[in-house]
């Protein structure tokens, strides 16, 4: 049941402290090697959890600790993907560790995004569908909430190929009492979106919520999830949930991009479809 974790959240995890027998603070292999929650990935990225899994606080001497920081951060990539550069990562962890303006992860922040994977039945037959999703604020609390999603049939629907002939409405029209629709509603129905506005852009997540609600999908689960985040001022990056056998599990970070900040409202905007 991936999808009731997702959307319940857990929002504080306990985890057992390692008998001391076996623990070192100076010691690299004490990490904990999986990050199993993404709050347990947030809290190691800002370096708000000590070596023993312990959660730490704004009084703790090691709250964000820049030596603690950076031992995690070299842990919190997919090691297996080879298209991120060494030095990209190293650059990453020094920028963000600056001790005149270290960056954070705000779980409670805004540009950041979860993506999932999921099947629904429509009509019967299985089909996938991409859900996007953000953190709100609620009245008491916070909350995720759909701000957009894609179906390959919804994108079949608008602006396939041939175009109609005509493209237009006359803009003498409205002396002939707009009689000239009739053409164009029986000749174009399949292709009246070519006589929309041109900053007409298709609203896939209303399509669905109607589909929804008349019964046509049925969700059946949550197949793959990651999550993008523009928070990181000049970066971006996603995180994967990895489940194998090694230190490197987890949730960890599975594309890394340097991206200046006027550039992340268009790549926002493919997400949020403003």
């Amino acid at each position: 049941m991936r999808q009731v974790i997702f959307f319940i959240f857990l929002w504080s995890i306990n985890f057992p402290v390692l008998s001391q027998k076996y623990v070192q603070d100076e010691d690299i292999s004490t990490l904990y090697a999986s990050t199993k929650q993404i709050n347990q990935f947030i809290r190691r990225f800002n370096g708000e959890e000590d070596l023993r899994g312990k959660r730490l606080y704004p009084k703790d001497k090691k709250y964000r600790n820049v030596s603690l920081r950076k031992r995690y951060l070299k842990n919190l990539f997919d090691d297996e993907n080879y298209s991120i550069p060494a030095n990209l990562k190293t650059e990453f962890i020094n920028d963000i560790t600056k001790t005149s303006q270290p960056l954070y992860y705000d779980f409670y922040g805004d540009r950041w995004f979860a993506e999932l994977n999921t099947k629904f039945l429509y009509n019967g037959r299985e089909e996938n569908v991409i859900l996007y999703m953000k953190i709100e604020k609620e009245t008491g609390g916070y909350k995720w909430s759909l701000i957009n999603m894609y179906w390959y049939g919804y994108d079949k629907l608008f602006y396939q190929k041939p175009e109609p002939e005509i493209k237009f409405i006359h803009p003498m029209s409205h002396e002939l009492d707009f009689m000239n629709l009739h053409k164009i509603f029986d000749r174009y129905p399949d292709k009246i979106e070519y006589y929309t506005d041109k900053n007409f852009k298709p609203d896939y997540l209303t399509l669905f919520l109607v589909d929804l609600k008349q019964g046509k999908f049925k969700f059946q689960t949550v197949t793959n999830l990651k999550f993008h985040v523009f928070q990181v001022k000049n970066w971006y990056f996603e995180i994967q949930n990895f489940n194998r056998k090694g230190d490197n599990s987890g949730w960890l970070i599975s594309n890394l991009m340097k991206v200046p900040e006027k550039d992340k409202n268009s790549l926002i905007q493919l997400i949020k479809h403003d």
